[in-house]
Protein backbone atom coordinates (compact mmCIF):
# COMPACT_ATOMS: atom_id res chain seq x y z
CA UNK A 1 0.00 0.00 0.00
CA UNK A 2 1.52 3.66 -0.52
CA UNK A 3 2.06 6.29 1.87
CA UNK A 4 -0.74 9.08 2.46
CA UNK A 5 0.84 12.62 1.48
CA UNK A 6 1.29 14.78 4.11
CA UNK A 7 0.47 18.84 3.34
CA UNK A 8 3.37 20.29 1.15
CA UNK A 9 4.21 16.91 -0.58
CA UNK A 10 4.62 16.60 -4.22
CA UNK A 11 2.57 14.80 -5.46
CA UNK A 12 3.25 11.39 -7.57
CA UNK A 13 3.87 11.36 -11.09
CA UNK A 14 1.37 8.41 -12.98
CA UNK A 15 -0.23 8.14 -15.96
CA UNK A 16 -3.92 6.96 -16.09
CA UNK A 17 -6.01 5.38 -18.93
CA UNK A 18 -9.29 7.57 -19.35
CA UNK A 19 -12.71 6.40 -20.05
CA UNK A 20 -13.07 6.78 -24.36
CA UNK A 21 -9.47 6.39 -25.13
CA UNK A 22 -6.03 8.49 -24.16
CA UNK A 23 -4.33 9.15 -21.61
CA UNK A 24 -3.82 11.78 -18.34
CA UNK A 25 -0.65 12.11 -16.70
CA UNK A 26 -0.67 13.29 -13.25
CA UNK A 27 0.19 16.52 -12.20
CA UNK A 28 1.55 17.91 -15.33
CA UNK A 29 -1.91 17.91 -17.00
CA UNK A 30 -3.56 19.20 -14.48
CA UNK A 31 -2.60 22.90 -15.17
CA UNK A 32 -3.61 24.50 -11.99
CA UNK A 33 -1.34 24.84 -8.70
CA UNK A 34 -4.12 23.69 -6.86
CA UNK A 35 -6.29 20.92 -7.91
CA UNK A 36 -8.88 17.86 -6.69
CA UNK A 37 -8.06 14.25 -7.84
CA UNK A 38 -11.04 12.02 -7.07
CA UNK A 39 -10.57 8.18 -8.16
CA UNK A 40 -13.67 5.93 -8.81
CA UNK A 41 -12.87 2.05 -8.68
CA UNK A 42 -15.90 1.32 -10.70
CA UNK A 43 -17.36 -2.63 -10.01
CA UNK A 44 -14.52 -5.38 -10.17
Amino acid sequence: MAEKLAGGDAFPRMTLNVTGGGTLTLPDDLGEAMSIVLYYRGYW
